[in-house]
């Protein structure tokens, strides 16, 4: 089998966790989801490690959809099942209590937005952009909200979901989405060292932080705050159509 998500360990405490679909900017399918809620639950479960870079192989974050892969005749067996499995990955970040940085290069659009704006600290390029589009083709986006709800005020979360543009990493850095811009060369090298440093903290100290975070914010468990953001969509039977991905 492919590698679609590659793990390495920089050190002991810290796991370096990358898509990797490069020619397609590391755009989303069903057996890429499937290995990267793998890898974060393995991740969760390992005591020795405290922190988790997520980033994209290429030079490049995460684009969405693959709408190539989804529109294909005959259609893959993995597409109806596709909202599940995307799912588990976001159970699986939403239960972590491990750290998280993003190394956000190039784009991380729609689907990719999602997994950006998990992040505990982002990392993004100067010339990078997040974008949360889905309501540029009306539809919802379920996965985008939660994490907005969670983690942002309600001016942050409609300034990023109801334009529906790019946003810069600077830009991300003001409204507090991104804890720091740097140039698009040094992302992955910026978030390394961040990683180092979260790294040099007491591991059960770094846990009971994250932990107390999280659970200061919202007490529902993983499955009932999927369940909540689901059931936000207004519209539940166009929830999985394929969202278009940026520069493809």
């Amino acid at each position: 089998m492919t590698d679609l998500v590659l793990t390495e360990r920089p050190s002991e405490r810290i796991a370096h966790v990358q898509l990797n679909r490069p020619k397609r900017r590391n755009a989303l399918t069903g057996p890429l989801a499937d290995q990267l809620g793998d890898a974060i639950e393995t991740l969760n479960a390992d005591d020795a490690v405290t922190v988790l870079v997520l980033g994209g192989t290429g030079g490049a974050f995460c684009s969405g959809l693959d709408l190539k892969e989804f529109g294909q005749h005959p259609q893959p067996d993995w597409v109806p099942q596709f909202g599940h499995k995307w799912q588990r990955v976001h159970r699986a970040l939403f239960d972590s209590n491990l750290v998280i940085v993003g190394a956000l290069e190039r784009a991380a659009v729609n689907g990719g937005a999602a997994l950006a704006l998990a992040c505990d600290l982002l990392i993004a390029g100067d010339e990078s952009f997040l974008q949360v589009g889905e309501i540029q083709q009306g539809m919802a986006a379920p996965m985008n909200m939660a994490w907005l709800r969670l983690r942002f005020s309600e001016a942050v979360a409609g300034r990023l979901a109801l334009l529906g543009d790019r946003v810069a990493g600077p830009e991300l850095v003001r409204l507090g989405v991104a804890y720091q811009s740097v140039p698009d060369a040094d992302v992955v090298s910026a978030a390394l060292a961040l990683a180092e440093r979260l790294a040099g903290h007491d591991p059960d100290g770094v846990r009971r932080i994250k932990t107390s975070l999280r659970r200061t914010v919202v007490t529902d468990t993983a499955e009932e705050w999927v369940a909540r953001a689901l059931a936000a969509d207004p519209m539940p039977g166009r929830r999985m159509r394929p969202i278009a991905a940026a520069d493809k």
